[in-house]
């Protein structure tokens, strides 16, 4: 988790405990939390508070927390897929909410087939995409969300700024493994498109994110993304393709 906060440039930070209790606790109460309140749960946010060491890591701030909901499904996955192949499983699927990671082929010896969901109407399907060795994971704002003073608010909040972020509607990266998948598609969540650039050439990383609304939206991927699209299948939309940075 350290690294993907490095990589994400704070994005991912699992170290934001202290923002996301704040936010639930405004959830609850219907009323937005005051400026000081935010700025102390910021304070409280950094791995600067923490040391990692062989034995574990250890809190040096009383407030400080960590919250690994962007990040243990994926690595859950990963353990489970272990799991399987030592066992000597040939090729499975593991799904955990929706977050896949696939390993070798079905019996019928063709790859895996993954929904994306339309994020917009969310009982259908825009595409299938086909997997041997890899994991796709989704984050987005359409199924939870809160509803404090009138607005509704993502509960996915940005690290860096204490506040939640709503730009990005979905999030879908595939990647080798589901942790990275995980951490990623949270990040790509809060940067949005601005984020893609960030994602290195060589750790096999493809990303689509969504951005707008319903009515008015616009989509963005890696170059790579495409590939992984079933034969035939076609996304609604013109995609608009990021370069990444060297």
């Amino acid at each position: 988790s350290r690294r993907f906060a490095d990589q994400t440039q704070g994005a991912f930070d699992v170290t934001c405990r202290p923002v996301i209790e704040l936010w639930k606790r405004a959830g609850k109460s219907g009323k937005l939390p005051a400026q000081e309140q935010t700025d102390q749960a910021r304070q409280a946010t950094g791995w600067r508070h923490f040391e990692l060491n062989d034995q574990g890591a250890r809190k040096k701030l009383a407030a400080a927390g960590l919250d690994l909901g962007g990040v243990a499904k994926g690595y859950g996955i990963d353990k489970a897929v272990e799991a399987m192949r030592r066992a000597g499983i040939e090729g499975g699927l593991v799904d955990v909410g929706g977050d896949v990671r696939t390993f070798g082929l079905r019996a019928d010896g063709n790859r895996w087939r993954v929904g994306l969901r339309d994020p917009f109407h969310t009982d259908q399907m825009l595409a299938a995409l086909e997997l041997g060795d890899a994991s796709v994971c989704t984050s987005g704002n359409y199924f939870r969300n809160v509803t404090i003073e009138g607005k509704r608010f993502s509960h996915i909040v940005d690290p860096r700024t204490g506040q939640p972020v709503d730009f990005a509607p979905s999030v879908t990266v595939v990647a080798r493994d589901a942790t990275t998948a995980d951490a990623w598609a949270t990040a790509l969540s809060v940067l949005g498109k601005d984020g893609l650039a960030l994602i290195g050439g060589s750790g096999g990383i493809e990303a689509l994110v969504f951005e707008g609304q319903a009515d008015d939206y616009r989509l963005y991927a890696t170059s790579g993304f495409r590939q992984y699209l079933s034969e035939g299948e076609k996304l609604p939309k013109d995609v608009t393709i990021i370069g990444r940075l060297p």
